[in-house]
Parts: structure tokens; C-alpha cells; sequence
């Protein structure tokens, strides 16, 4: 009988789970009372103490219109070594040259084409490679298209493998 009382002395008492169902009860009321006042726009809302006519002041968005040109993949190196530069781009103009630019694309491709088989593969891979190249190509775009009617170039897509 010594070693029933010993047994029973040994395990220790089950500890209540009720301070534990009562601590996940009350973190899901909070964070569903926060998720709702948030959601609600309750707080932190992006426009709190915005009054209408503040949304009236925003500036109109500039005339600006792009014209999309063609994928340009172009062979770079000779022989074994030759790689290749896949090149998309779109030219920003206003929205009165949109027709007049539309009409000189393939003037534009043949410009992308000579420039950039000309370049040497090792200058594309520097990290400056396409701020250069975005220039360059934007200074001869607006002298195949004249001056006035070509903003800016917009590089969409630049892969060099």
C-alpha cells in the first residue's frame, strides 16, 4: 500500500484551461474590433479630416498619350558568343502628335535597331547601361520625329541573355 500513496503523491494536479480559453476569447474580440474599425474607416482612414474641397484641388492630369512600339529583340556579339537584347518600349507624346508619332514607328524601330546592335554587350550589362541607352534613343527619336512632338521614352522591358 506504500507505493499507491507514493504513486498518488507524485502526479501533480491538472492545472484549469479556463485562463487560457478566456485570454483567446478576449485577443479575438479585440482584433475583430480592430479589423472593423479599420475596415469601417473608423481609423486611419486615408482621407480623416479631408473636407471635399480639399479633393477638388488636386492639379488635372497632364495631356500625355503613349504610343506603344514594337518588341525589338536584337542579336548581340558574333559567333559562339552571341547574345541577344529583347527591347520594349513606349514613347510619351501629347495627345495632339499621337497620329503623327503612330505614323513614324517604323522609323522609330529602325532607329532602336541600329543603335542598339551597335552597342557593345559589355556596356549593356553595366548597371547605368539603360539610363544611357534611354537617352541616347530619345535624343533620335525626337530627330526622326521633330522637335516638340516626343516627351520622354519609357522602357518596358529590357533582357539581356
Amino acid at each position: 500500500m506504500e507505493t499507491a500513496v507514493e504513486t498518488d503523491e507524485a502526479i501533480p494536479a491538472k492545472k484549469s484551461k479556463k485562463p487560457l480559453i478566456i485570454g483567446v476569447l478576449l485577443a479575438l474580440i479585440c482584433g475583430g474590433g480592430g479589423f472593423y474599425s479599420v475596415f469601417a474607416g473608423l481609423i486611419l482612414a486615408p482621407d480623416h479630416g479631408m473636407s471635399e474641397s480639399a479633393h477638388d484641388d488636386v492639379p488635372a492630369l497632364p495631356d500625355v498619350a503613349f504610343v506603344p512600339i514594337d518588341p525589338v529583340i536584337v542579336a548581340l556579339g558574333e559567333g559562339n558568343q552571341s547574345r541577344h537584347l529583347k527591347f520594349t518600349a513606349q514613347v510619351e507624346v501629347t495627345s495632339a502628335h499621337v497620329a503623327d508619332v503612330t505614323l513614324l514607328v517604323p522609323r522609330i524601330l529602325d532607329v532602336f535597331n541600329s543603335y542598339l546592335s551597335a552597342v557593345d554587350p559589355m556596356t549593356l550589362e553595366e548597371s547605368a547601361a539603360i539610363v544611357r541607352v534611354r537617352a541616347q534613343l530619345l535624343r533620335r527619336i525626337q530627330v526622326v520625329t521633330g522637335e516638340g512632338r516626343v516627351r520622354d521614352l519609357l522602357i518596358t522591358e529590357f533582357v539581356l541573355n
